[in-house]
This record gives C-alpha cells, structure tokens and sequence, in this order.
C-alpha cells in the first residue's frame, strides 16, 4: 500500500471513506518536503490547500506587535492543518514553519469540499476539527494576556504532558525537546525568564530535567496551581508517588 494512501486513511477525517474514495483524494494531492525552520507558508497567502503532515513537526503561530512568537499550535505526523481553505479561500492568518524536517501532503481545498457535500461525517469531522483548534487558540490567547509567565510556563508544561506525556517511576516524561528559547516563544517570554522558573519548578520538586527533556513529579499540585483541568487521559487516581499517571502510557 502506498505510504501517502496509508497516511490519509488513518486520518481520522478519512477514515470512513472507501479505498476508491481516498485514492482520489491521493491523486489530487501532492507532496512536498521543508527543511528545519522552513515556512510552509506565511500570513497574507492565499488559502487554498490543506495539509497533512506526513512525517516532522510544524509550528502554527503569530507574531505579537512587539515581535514576539505566540504559538498557536505544534502539528504532528498524521493531524491536518491550514483548514482555513475548507471555507473557500481567503488569506492565512498565521505562520506555518517546520520545526523538524517534514514531509506534507497538500490537499486542494475543493477536493475536501467536495468530500464534505458527498459525506456528512466528513463535514462533521471537519467541524469538530475547525472548533477544536478554535478553543485552543481562545485559551492560549487568553493564558498570554492574563496569566503570568510562571503560570504561562506552568499552562504549556500541562498541554505538553498531554499529547506527549510518557509515564516513568519518575512522573510524566514529556516526550518532545524543545529549548528554553523554544518554550519562551511559545509562552510570549524570555529565553532567561523560562531558564529561571524551570530552576524554581525544580528546585521545588515539581519537576526534574534530564537531558533536555521535562518530567512533572507534581501534575496534579501544578494543575491546582492554575486551575488546570486534567483531561481523562490522566487518571483520577495517583500512583504510589501521589502523582497523576498518563492512561494507557508504558512504563
């Protein structure tokens, strides 16, 4: 089977199309490859593809009036972006920039419209994915201009343990490196700031820092530090240790 046929049809928009179904899509598709740092593509452009990540890492963000990064969301193999497309077009609004080298499908817009006249569950699909990126972007938005940065750092760390969190004797593993600059952007900071609160977090035992990668020792007391709802991705009951443990995750 076709690597790009096997990516989109364990996309959870696809996955109900027939074989038939998705092979047309593929053939309406092409790939194209970025470097590390390299834009998909820039506010401003027209909107008129969807793309689906097929191996890498992308950033979805801004630049505040100050010049600063304010992420909005990190893509990762096998989830869609630049669904602005769907609507018909009409310029992007935010930056689209490979974190890792990546490889992207990119999708007319018409097709998935197309797709959405003949499929309900497509449409539906594509609503919930629309309102879903939606709510995140509201939150994010919300935590930039009324949390403070250790509060904003503390925010990320929780959002990060979600999608990528890994349970170890230790805590969660956040499975993703990203730099102090990187978490600074994301959280509308500084480089120092971030460096100086992560020593805090770990001097007071709510988390440790091995080779480059976050372990939370302390989910649940940094989640009440904020008020952070817990998904049910991490169960209601702590393990021996008193913390949180991601459901499903190996040991």
């Amino acid at each position: 089977m076709d690597k790009n046929f096997w990516f989109l049809k364990n996309c959870d928009l696809f996955e109900r199309l027939s074989e038939d179904q998705i092979a047309q899509v593929e053939r309406n598709a092409s790939v194209k490859q970025f470097a590390r740092g390299n834009m998909v593509y820039l506010p401003t452009e027209t909107s008129d593809s969807v793309y689906l990540l097929l191996n890498g890492r992308i950033k979805l963000y801004h630049i505040t009036g100050e010049g600063k990064q304010a992420l909005l969301a990190l893509i990762e193999p096998g989830e869609l972006f630049g669904e602005l497309a769907i609507l018909g077009g009409g310029e992007r609004e935010e930056y689209a920039e490979a974190m890792l080298k990546s490889t992207i499908l990119r999708i007319p817009g018409v097709v998935i419209q197309d797709l959405m006249h003949q499929h309900p569950e497509v449409s539906l699909g594509v609503t919930k994915l629309m309102g879903l990126r939606r709510q995140r972007v509201e939150q994010r938005l919300k935590s930039l201009l009324f949390r403070s940065n250790r509060d904003r750092l503390t925010h990320l760390l929780l959002e990060l343990a979600e999608k990528y969190g890994r349970f170890t004797p230790e805590g969660v593993l956040i499975n993703i490196k990203l730099s102090h600059q990187e978490l600074a952007s994301i959280i509308g900071s500084t480089r120092e700031t971030v460096t100086v609160l992560l020593g805090e977090l770990q001097d007071e035992r709510s988390i440790d820092i091995q080779k480059r990668h976050i372990i939370l020792r302390k989910a649940r007391y940094l989640a009440h530090s904020i008020d952070f709802k817990l998904t049910p991705a991490f169960q209601s009951k702590p393990d021996q240790s008193g913390e949180f443990v991601l459901r499903g995750a190996e040991a």
